[in-house]
């Protein structure tokens, strides 16, 4: 499908909003892509993930867990995650965070307690 219209579909989890853009069930057969919004002050989710996802701020400043690092990004700003390494993200400044994110279609999250879902956003 060249062209997929605008989500309506929200998915509320751990204090962030997800909005699918591109998947699977939206018409895309490689990659997924949703936006997600952090709210202020939500605490941050540690998890890894199976295949590498990129964050692309779009709004706000976030603080960034990634692999034993700590470092803010802001508009503009990229993050990489690569696969199996602890991660998180987190809104600062008190205000609400948003950002593009891209991750390879049947890449997976992994949850501290070893949980490990396809998230419904990403199918």
């Amino acid at each position: 499908m060249p062209m997929i219209p605008r989500s309506t579909d929200l998915h509320h989890m751990h204090g962030a909003t997800f909005t699918p853009l591109a998947s699977p069930r939206r018409g895309s057969q490689e990659t997924s892509v949703w936006r997600v919004a952090l709210a202020a002050d939500a605490p941050a989710t540690p998890h890894q993930v199976t295949r590498e996802e990129i964050f692309v701020i779009e709004a706000g400043r976030v603080s960034v867990e990634l692999g034993g690092e700590r470092f803010e990004a802001g508009v503009g700003d990229v993050v990489v995650v690569p696969p199996a390494t602890d991660f998180a993200l987190a809104a600062i400044g008190g205000g609400l965070a948003r950002a593009l994110v891209c991750l390879p279609v049947g890449g997976q999250a992994r949850l501290v307690d070893g949980t490990t879902f396809t998230p419904p956003w990403a199918e």
